[in-house]
C-alpha cells in the first residue's frame, strides 16, 4: 500500500503517452489530443505537477485557435510556477533516497520564457495589445534576471526578445522596443550558429507608415521526447561520483553522505537517467504566397536545441543524484541482508531480506522524464508589408526536397494602414 502511494506521487507522462499525443497532432486532430490529455490526467500527471498538465493542454488550445481558453490555463500554470519559483524547494533528501520525481516539476528556464510568448500571442488573437505588452514585459524582465544570474546555458532568448520588441512597438513603447531589439540582435549573434537559427529581418520599408504588416509564425515539428536510459556503472566509478558533492550544486543530507562513505565493495550499480529521443516530422520549410509573390519564412527559434541544451546543463546534477541513490540503495540492501541474517541466524532469511529491499529500491528508481512536450520543435516567421485591405494568405509547407506537402489558408485577413496582424499555424507531420 505504501509503495503504491509513493509511486502514484511519482507519476510522470510516459513515452508511450507522449507519442500517442504526437500521433494525433501529426494527424491535425488537436481536439482529440486535448481530450486524450484530459482523460489521462490522473494517470500521467501527479497533483504536484498540475502546472505541467496545464501547459500541455494550454498549448493545444492555442494551436486550435482557442486563445481565451488557452490563456486561462496558461495563467493558472504561471501562478503555480511563480509559487514554486519563489519558494525554497529543499527536498534534496527525498530526491536522493527515492527519485527526482518526489518534488514538483521544475520548469526549465526556456519553458518559462515561452509561457510569456504564448500568453502574449493569445492576447494578440483577442485584440488585446495591452495584455500582450504585459506578457512581453514579464518575458524581458525574466530574461534580464537570467543574464544577471547565469553565465552558461540558457541566459537569454533572441526570439523572445525580438517578439517583445514587436509588441512594444505596437503599443508605442519605442524605447523598450529598441532595447529588446538590441538584446535580440546580441543574442542572435551569440547563439545563432549554435542553435541553428537565423536573425530575423530588422528593416522596414521607407513607406511603412502607409502600409499594413502581416507577422506570421509557423510552429513546426515535434519536440524531442525524454525517455529513460538505463546502464550499469562500475562500483568504483559510482563511488567516485557519489562521494564528490562539491562538484555539484546539491546540498547532500548528512545521512546520505554517511551511507556513501560507509560504502561496500561491489561489481556495478544500475542507474536510470533521462535521454532525449528525436521525433520525426517531414516539413522542413514554409513560404507565404500573397499577391502573386512568395515570402519565405525563416527559422528564428529552435526549441529542440533548447531542450537539448537544458538537459546537458542539468546532467551533472542529475548524474550525481542518480548515482548516489544507486550506491545508497545497494548499501541499504546489503545492510538489511546482514541484519536479517544475524537476527534469524539464517543466511537464507538475510538473502530474502536483501532481495526485498533491493527490489523496493529498484521499483522506486525512475528517471525524471517530465517536460512541456506539446511545444513545437521550431518556430519559423516572416514579416510582410502590404497595402491595406482584405485578402487570403496562403502558407505552403514544404519537405526537405522543396515539395509542397501541406497548405494553410488564412481567409479574409483584414490588414489596416499602420496596423499589424499576428497569425500562427501549427504543423506536426
Amino acid at each position: 500500500m505504501g509503495l503504491a502511494v509513493i509511486c502514484s506521487a511519482c507519476a510522470a507522462p510516459s513515452l508511450r503517452y507522449k507519442k500517442e499525443i504526437n500521433k494525433l497532432l501529426a494527424q491535425n486532430k488537436i481536439e482529440s489530443a486535448d481530450q486524450h490529455i484530459r482523460d489521462k490526467q490522473n494517470r500521467m500527471y501527479a497533483k504536484k505537477d498540475i502546472h505541467l498538465f496545464l501547459l500541455d493542454r494550454a498549448t493545444l488550445l492555442h494551436d486550435d485557435g482557442k486563445p481565451k481558453e488557452s490563456d486561462e490555463l496558461f495563467a493558472h500554470a504561471q501562478e503555480r510556477i511563480d509559487d514554486l519559483y519563489t519558494k525554497s524547494i529543499t527536498a534534496e533528501a527525498g530526491t536522493l533516497l527515492l527519485n527526482d520525481l518526489t518534488v514538483p516539476y521544475n520548469v526549465a528556464d526556456y519553458e518559462r520564457a515561452f509561457t510569456f510568448f504564448y500568453r502574449a500571442m493569445n492576447f494578440l488573437q483577442q485584440k488585446d495589445i495591452i495584455g500582450a505588452a504585459v506578457e512581453a514585459r514579464k518575458a524581458v524582465f525574466f530574461l534580464d534576471g537570467l543574464r544577471g544570474s547565469k553565465k552558461t546555458g540558457y541566459t537569454d532568448d533572441p526570439f523572445i526578445q525580438y517578439f517583445a520588441s514587436l509588441v512594444f512597438e505596437s503599443v508605442g513603447q519605442v524605447s523598450d522596443a529598441r532595447i529588446s531589439r538590441q538584446n535580440a540582435l546580441n543574442a542572435y549573434q551569440k547563439q545563432g550558429e549554435k542553435m541553428d537559427v537565423q536573425t530575423p529581418n530588422f528593416s522596414v520599408p521607407a513607406d511603412a507608415d502607409n502600409l499594413g504588416e502581416i507577422i506570421l509564425f509557423h510552429y513546426n515539428g515535434l519536440l524531442p521526447l525524454k525517455k529513460t536510459q538505463t546502464l550499469q556503472l562500475a562500483w568504483d566509478k559510482a563511488m567516485s561520483i557519489a562521494s564528490s558533492p562539491e562538484e555539484t550544486e546539491n546540498h547532500v543530507a548528512p545521512e546520505v553522505q554517511n551511507a556513501v562513505y560507509a560504502g561496500i565493495m561491489g561489481s556495478a550499480v544500475t542507474i536510470s537517467f533521462p535521454k532525449l529521443e528525436e521525433q520525426s516530422y517531414h516539413i522542413a520549410s514554409s513560404v507565404v504566397v500573397l499577391d502573386a509573390q512568395q515570402y519565405p519564412l525563416y527559422k528564428v527559434a529552435n526549441l529542440a536545441a533548447l531542450a537539448q541544451q537544458d538537459l546537458e546543463e542539468n546532467m551533472p546534477s542529475i548524474w550525481f543524484r542518480t548515482v548516489t541513490r544507486a550506491v545508497v540503495k545497494q548499501i541499504v540492501a546489503v545492510q538489511a541482508r546482514h541484519a536479517a541474517s544475524q537476527a534469524a541466524k539464517d543466511d537464507s532469511v538475510g538473502q530474502l531480506a536483501g532481495m526485498i529491499v533491493g527490489m523496493l529500491g529498484s521499483a522506486l528508481e525512475k528517471a525524471d522524464t517530465r517536460q512541456w512536450f506539446t511545444l513545437p520543435a521550431e518556430i519559423h516567421m516572416t514579416r510582410i508589408f502590404v497595402h491595406p485591405g482584405k485578402r487570403d494568405i496562403h502558407l505552403l509547407l514544404r519537405d526537405k526536397n522543396g515539395n509542397i506537402i501541406g497548405e494553410k489558408v488564412f481567409e479574409d485577413v483584414i490588414v489596416r494602414r499602420g496596423g499589424r496582424v499576428f497569425l500562427h499555424y501549427r504543423s506536426a507531420y
